[in-house]
């Protein structure tokens, strides 16, 4: 059952009396108890994606066209008041960087407690009963003495731990998580994704996890779907998109991944591989051409790139892309 469908949506930015496409027509599904991994470059249009399923898109964006459905209800088009109905009952949003996130002068306690008195209905007592529970059960340490301590006071892995409890107070149907660990080290970032796999096991939440990291959707995500320049590439199973991708611009992320050599070649036990890059930058805002938005960066590309946009190509089991580089190369 799909939990969040979001239909060819577009999202405009408005500047200076002009409309710049961000969004160009993304469609993706997050089904009940999965993780749908989205990947792409910064400024390919991510995080738009998410704060526009959250209602919390800046002055200046706005949706233009498509359908964002969350558990059978539309969203775009919600009166206001609606939909801040939605943001904590029925989805939730971890950000990238808990510090700023959280409130400095309110105590971990009075912010957790007041998602839980909002949408639960608890007394103040009882939310800070609850809020000691559930700081304890994602591994806090002393929880009931915490309750009353400061962000700054927790480490970077515990406030994103306290970030991911407000998300799951309510118990939302979806969770959004963006970039969830930022800046932790990589023993931390294992935690952190052992306990959102532990709690969607548990509650049956949807996922949409927001990454740069291929390592890290590999381990959190069963579907991914790539993002380039607004428009969706590639979608299919997490092993299929990242083991046999098919568009270049999906090449050209899985080669950037850092890897060893090893073997006759290698001394010491192996030693960094050269990163490969992909050359070029993302089209700015309004700059993403008619034709293939990734034809002036692709290797591959040929006369025929720029006459126009490319067919869809399906697989099996859902594994699709919008080019796998073949046309191209036989021109």
């Amino acid at each position: 059952m799909a939990v969040l469908a979001v239909e060819e949506l577009q999202v405009d930015y408005l500047r200076k009396g002009r409309r710049l496409k961000v969004l160009a027509g993304v469609s993706l599904t997050v089904e009940e108890g999965r993780t749908l991994a989205l990947v792409g470059e910064s400024g390919c249009g991510k995080s738009v994606l998410a704060l526009t399923v959250m209602g919390l898109l800046p002055e200046g964006f706005e949706p233009s066209g498509g359908r964002v459905v969350l558990d059978g209800l539309e969203l775009l088009g919600l009166p206001p008041a609606r939909r801040r109905g939605v943001r904590g009952s029925k989805a939730a949003m971890i950000f990238q960087d808990p510090m700023t996130a959280l409130n400095p002068v309110m105590t971990v306690g009075e912010q957790v407690g007041e998602a839980l008195r909002l949408h639960q209905g608890l007394s103040r007592r009882a939310a800070k009963a609850r809020t000691a529970e559930m700081l304890a059960e994602v591994g806090v340490p002393e929880a009931e003495k915490r309750v009353g301590a400061y962000p700054h006071q927790f480490s970077g892995g515990l406030r994103q731990r306290v970030m991911i409890v407000m998300a799951l107070a309510a118990r939302p149907r979806l969770l959004i998580a963006d970039e969830p660990t930022t800046a932790l080290d990589a023993t931390v970032q294992a935690q952190i994704f052992d306990l959102l796999k532990d709690l969607q096991k548990r509650a049956g939440t949807a996922v949409l996890f927001i990454t740069h990291d291929l390592e890290a959707a590999a381990t959190m995500a069963e579907e991914t779907a790539v993002l380039y320049a607004g428009r969706c590439l590639e979608a299919g199973r997490t092993e299929d998109v990242l083991a046999r991708p098919l568009h270049p611009y999906t090449r050209g992320l899985t080669a950037c991944r850092p890897r060893l050599i090893v073997g006759p070649a290698a001394q010491d036990g192996g030693r960094p591989a050269p990163l490969a890059e992909i050359p070029g930058v993302v089209p700015p805002l309004g700059a993403a051409p008619d034709f293939c938005p990734f034809a002036e960066r692709c290797r591959l590309r040929s006369p025929r790139c720029r006459s126009g946009r490319p067919g869809r190509i399906e697989l099996a089991d859902g594994h699709w892309a919008v080019c796998d580089g073949k046309e191209a190369a036989d021109d």
